[in-house]
């Protein structure tokens, strides 16, 4: 359940337990498994209510004779599990958010080390995530990451690009790098920022021909990484970086340690670098303490950005936050959705103006799958699952899925390219 740092957890959990002769099945049906695991999320409300509902189904077809075994794992185990102990007794054991090994053990009897960089692939074989780190050493009010998921911890280079290189000899052709902060990678272990080091080592790895940067805090955002990209082929022209606000007051209030006029100057500077870069981000609306002029302002900036990709949530409490603790949620649902739906159709226009302006040219296309009449693909300025797809009509070419193509674009809508391999 829940993000992709998930999802790559599930994964080293998959690896352990299929060397040690047992099968994993990802997101089988109850009927396939004798024992399921569930990796929960607890960072919003309606995550948590969705690893609730599915823990609710597993113990009905537990009782049911379906299944034989419950274990929980993940973020709302590590928040919970005093509370899900009590409510759902049909869970044989619950476990933390940093519990591989433990959950390892009881389920094969003991953890490899020597497979600590191995993974079992559950995304199309020619993409992956690559989690460069754990947990956070941020404070902002309205996150609760780094006590659910600890402080900052980064990964050793060298088991990253061991892994790097098991993911390649596997058939990756792409990897996201990801980490709830990218932008701090390296201070724990090396005593400086360390991404560029990172991105530079990865890029000599045969096979590996993309690696796309998500998750960079703007406070002290290391823009070595971003010289990096410019020289390198291999790095995508693409950064995702969450700026949140553009108000001073409701960023303080976010405790982001940086102004608006410090986040408008860093993507100045990187577009200044990169001119063609695609910048996505996410935006938090409803805030407390926002008011309808900071609503405005960053309305305002929306529009003059023009980001090319851009989500929108709307705030809510958050256990064991500073904002939950610290302030009152006096800003009506409705007023903050009817924000978030304003700036979303903002951000449909920008996004139908930016790749109108693609007509006409060809980009380098990596293709994910089939879908109806057509191929889907993405171009370097897209992360799978959450931006734009090029679709390619089945009668065209025959295509190969994970291969890259030249694609020149002939329409586009708001959020989809159309094209032809050239």
């Amino acid at each position: 359940m829940g993000c992709s740092k998930n999802l790559v957890d599930s994964e080293h959990l998959m690896r352990q337990l299929e060397a040690a002769g047992i099968e994993p099945l990802h997101n089988a049906g109850f009927d396939e498994a004798a024992t399921v695991v569930i990796n929960t999320c607890g960072f919003i409300h309606d995550a948590r209510q969705e690893s609730i509902d599915m823990i609710l189904n597993c113990a009905n077809a537990k009782k049911h004779g379906v299944i034989e075994k419950i274990f929980v794992t993940g973020c709302l185990s590590q928040l919970h599990k005093k509370e899900l102990e009590i409510e759902l007794p049909e869970v044989d054991e619950y476990f933390g958010a940093r519990s591989i090994e433990d959950i390892t053990c009881k389920l094969a009897g003991c953890y490899s080390r020597d497979l600590r960089n191995e993974r079992k692939i559950t995304t199309p074989t020619h993409y992956a995530y690559l989690k460069i780190a754990e947990g956070c050493n941020r404070v902002c009010a309205f996150c609760s990451i780094p006590q659910i998921r600890g402080a900052h911890v980064s990964t050793p280079i060298e088991d990253l690009i061991d892994e790097a290189a098991f993911l390649a000899k596997k058939g990756v052709k792409e990897l996201q790098i990801i980490s709830q902060d990218i932008s701090y990678y390296g201070i724990d272990l090396y005593r400086k920022q360390a991404i560029s080091e990172l991105l530079s080592r990865l890029c000599e790895i045969d096979g590996v021909d993309w690696l796309r940067l998500h998750y960079a805090y703007p406070n002290r955002f290391p823009m070595e990484a971003i010289e990096l990209m410019k020289r390198e082929k291999k790095i995508c022209r693409y950064l995702d970086m969450p700026v949140q606000h553009i108000s001073d007051k409701v960023l303080e209030k976010m405790r982001r340690n940086i102004t608006g006029k410090e986040t408008i100057a860093l993507i100045e500077k990187i577009r200044e670098k990169i001119p063609d870069i695609a910048l996505r981000t996410t935006l938090i609306v409803g805030h407390p303490g926002e008011t309808e002029k900071d609503f405005l302002q960053l309305v305002d900036f929306v529009k003059q950005t023009r980001f090319d990709r851009l989500g929108v949530f709307t705030y809510s409490h958050e256990e064991n936050t500073y904002a939950a603790a610290h302030y009152r949620d006096r800003i009506p649902k409705r007023v903050k959705q009817e924000r978030a739906d304003h700036i979303m159709d903002i951000q449909r226009c920008i996004s139908a103006e930016l790749n109108s302006q693609k007509t006409g040219k060809t980009f380098k296309t990596i293709i994910d799958r089939i879908e109806g009449d057509y191929y889907i693909g993405r171009t370097q300025h897209d992360s799978p699952e959450v931006d734009n797809e090029t679709l390619i009509p089945l009668n065209h070419k025959k295509l190969q899925i994970g291969c890259f193509y030249d694609v020149e674009i002939y329409d586009t809508e708001e959020f989809d390219l159309f094209g032809k391999v050239k």
